[in-house]
């Protein structure tokens, strides 16, 4: 278990972290979570890669209880709200395990591939199921005294787009830079997966 201690702790910071900054807008479309939270894909395709999907899936729970748990922390001084943190939990649990099937099941393939195409498809789930349970009217029985007015109110999608509530073009900005990170993390997951690999073999 010790082995998997770094990547427990990264992920728990991540958690933590993107829990954080998802309330902070960078620009008028981008929260700043946005640009954490896909290096947990990261995390979890170095681990399923050099220990298997077994332990991948073991650092994504132990990394999500110790995020959690220091989220509700957070969540007593109102850094955080409950629709944020259910939305962030379920698309957390939802997406990263996701992404450890669907990596293993490209295993086999080119290098470059497994870990691709899992971020792609865990990114795309985290995104749907994060920003629909956060700021969507549909679910807002989920927590009826918060006030996400701010998140709902219908705008152009990007000031030129069709009509849409604000937090769609959140998703989709935020999705538009998952996807981007996604490209940019494979060469780092080639590198360390290369070292860790040197170091234990």
């Amino acid at each position: 278990m010790t082995r998997f201690l770094p990547g427990i702790l990264a992920m728990s910071a991540l958690v933590v972290a993107s829990n954080i900054l998802v309330q902070f807008l960078y620009g008028n479309w981008l929260t700043w979570g946005a640009f954490t939270y896909p290096f947990a894909f990261l995390i979890t395709d170095v681990m399923n890669r050099v220990y298997g999907p077994a332990a991948a899936r073991r650092v994504v729970l132990a990394g999500f209880g110790v995020g959690i748990a220091c989220s509700l922390v957070a969540a007593g001084f109102n850094a955080t709200t409950a629709r944020i943190a259910i939305g962030s939990g379920l698309a957390f649990l939802t997406a990263q395990m996701t992404d450890v099937a669907v990596f293993d099941r490209l295993r086999g393939g080119s290098w470059w591939r497994a870990p691709l195409v899992s971020t792609l498809v865990g990114a795309s789930l985290d995104t749907a199921i994060f920003f629909s349970v956060a700021f969507s009217d549909a679910l807002s029985f989920v927590q009826p005294c918060e006030d996400t007015s701010w998140a709902t109110g219908v705008v152009p999608i990007f000031g030129i787009g069709p009509n849409a509530p604000f937090w769609v073009s959140l998703a989709l900005a935020d999705l538009g830079v998952k996807l981007s990170l996604a490209l940019v993390a494979l060469p780092l997951f080639r590198i360390i997966v290369k070292k860790m690999t040197t170091r234990y073999a």
